[in-house]
C-alpha cells in the first residue's frame, strides 16, 4: 500500500524523481516498469502486475457499457511503461503532462494500492475542495461502511 504525499521538482524533460518509499514499494512489487495513466486531473503510477490485473478487469467490464467502452479507452490508451532510472526517476511522457497540466511542482499521493501524480496546484485546489466537504462526505462514507458491514 501506497500513503502519504510528497513533493518533487519535474525538470524540463518531464523527469521527475519518485520518492523513496513508493520506489522500492514498486520495485519490490514487480521487476517490470510501472505503469502512469491518465486519470480525473491527474496521473495514476501502478506497479506493472497491478495495472496488468485492473486492465484486466476494464476490459472485462467494457463489452457492452458504452461507459465502460469509454473509460476504458481513456485508461488503457493513455498508459505507458516508465522505466525508472538509475536516479530514481521517471520520465513522464509529454501527452500525460500535458493531460495533467504537470510542470514544475509534482505532488506524489499515494491512495492505497497506487500512486496518484498530480501538479501542485491543482492538487492543493483538489484537497481545499475536498477539506470543505470533510462533514458531508464522511458522514456519506460512514452510511456506505455501515451499508457494507
Amino acid at each position: 500500500m501506497f500513503r502519504g504525499r510528497f513533493v518533487h521538482t519535474m525538470d524540463s524533460k518531464g523527469r521527475v524523481s519518485i520518492p523513496s518509499g513508493f520506489r522500492v514499494e514498486l520495485q519490490r512489487r514487480s521487476e517490470r516498469a510501472p505503469i502512469l495513466t491518465n486519470a480525473d486531473e491527474y496521473l495514476v503510477l501502478y506497479p506493472y502486475e497491478d495495472w496488468c490485473q485492473y486492465e484486466q478487469q476494464i476490459v472485462g467490464r467494457s463489452s457492452f457499457d458504452p461507459d465502460a467502452q469509454a473509460y476504458a479507452r481513456m485508461m488503457i490508451s493513455g498508459a505507458s511503461e516508465c522505466p525508472i532510472d538509475a536516479q530514481g526517476r521517471i520520465l513522464v511522457p509529454p501527452v500525460l503532462r500535458e493531460y495533467a497540466r504537470l510542470e514544475r511542482e509534482a505532488i506524489f499521493a499515494g491512495v492505497g494500492p497506487r500512486i496518484e501524480l498530480w501538479d501542485k496546484v491543482r492538487f492543493d485546489a483538489n484537497l481545499q475542495k475536498t477539506q470543505a466537504r470533510y462533514l458531508e462526505i464522511s458522514s456519506a462514507m460512514a452510511k456506505l461502511g455501515t451499508q457494507q458491514a
